[in-house]
């Protein structure tokens, strides 16, 4: 299977690598198909990319690389939706919103796309704790991540599923 994306052009991949939101994103509830695409060129961010809009992509980090860790329960509809079994952990991401300035880069951890990797389902949750923000300011916690561990990639940490490598044609 090939797709056409805006960012990175021609990609080939596997139809096993594609996530199903049967939902659809918040705000994009049309586009059911995406992928994980690592950024050759960025050793932090990887991209939800829509197969179906080249135009559409993500930049998304797991919650843990700056500093974040989900202890919610989800909702039935959610455990339904994503086809959870008992005891199951999913894989969660946060898509981030990157200004022209950077240092005011945000995660939006209320409400997160969560993953469950054996099925390849995916769904954004809108996580009922209040103190959780649509806009949590990280880039000082991802930069003191790195200083504090300069010598250790950022990509690939605790992660439970893999990103697709790209194959551009």
């Amino acid at each position: 299977m090939v797709i056409k994306t805006s960012r990175f052009g021609l990609v080939e991949l596997k139809s096993e690598d594609v996530l199903t939101f049967p939902e659809g994103l918040l705000g994009f509830q049309d586009l059911r198909q995406f992928v994980l695409l690592d950024d050759p060129n960025d050793d932090i961010f990887a991209w939800l990319q829509s197969c179906e809009l080249p135009s559409i992509a993500f930049p998304v980090l797991e919650p843990e690389l700056f500093g974040h860790k989900y202890a919610v329960t989800l909702n039935r509809n959610d455990q339904e939706s994503l086809k959870l079994q008992a005891g199951q952990t999913p894989a969660y991401l946060n898509i981030i919103t990157i200004p022209d300035d950077a240092t005011e880069m945000t995660a939006n951890i209320k409400a997160p796309i969560v993953i469950n990797v054996n099925q390849r389902i995916a769904r954004q949750c809108v996580l009922q704790d209040n103190n959780l923000a649509i806009k949590e300011k990280i880039f000082t916690k991802l930069q003191s991540r790195v200083v504090q561990n300069p010598q250790t990639p950022i990509k690939n940490q605790g992660r439970q599923f893999d990103f697709v490598p790209l194959f551009p044609l």
